[in-house]
């Protein structure tokens, strides 16, 4: 990782984490409780938390519908309106023309 650069991470992007360990698509083998292991792993690797704006949404309702997972409509959204990449390997992100990095 290029510390000179910030790495943001979407609430959303540990919200669907935590939906899809609650309905056992995923599992969670550690010795401490979701919310714990998430700050520490944001904490540990200096990430910071790019807050869920109105505008962001505003983006969200005018999008077509190349997706329909609707965390990473937001995601798509939030790179829109911060300019910023998304790191996926989901090729449907390329349809709505931002820089998708993997």
């Amino acid at each position: 990782m290029d510390l000179r650069n910030e790495v943001l991470v979407s609430p959303a992007s540990y919200w669907e984490i935590a939906i899809k360990i609650s309905r056992g698509k995923y599992s969670l083998d550690v010795d401490e409780d979701f919310a714990t292991f998430m700050q520490r792993e944001i904490q540990d690797n200096l990430l910071a938390i790019l807050p869920i704006s109105v505008k962001h949404s505003g983006v969200v309702a005018t999008l077509p519908f190349h997706h329909q997972d609707p965390f990473d409509r937001l995601l798509v959204a939030q790179s829109m309106v911060e300019q910023i990449p998304v790191i996926s390997i989901d090729v449907a992100f390329d349809a709505y023309g931002i820089d998708r990095r993997w």
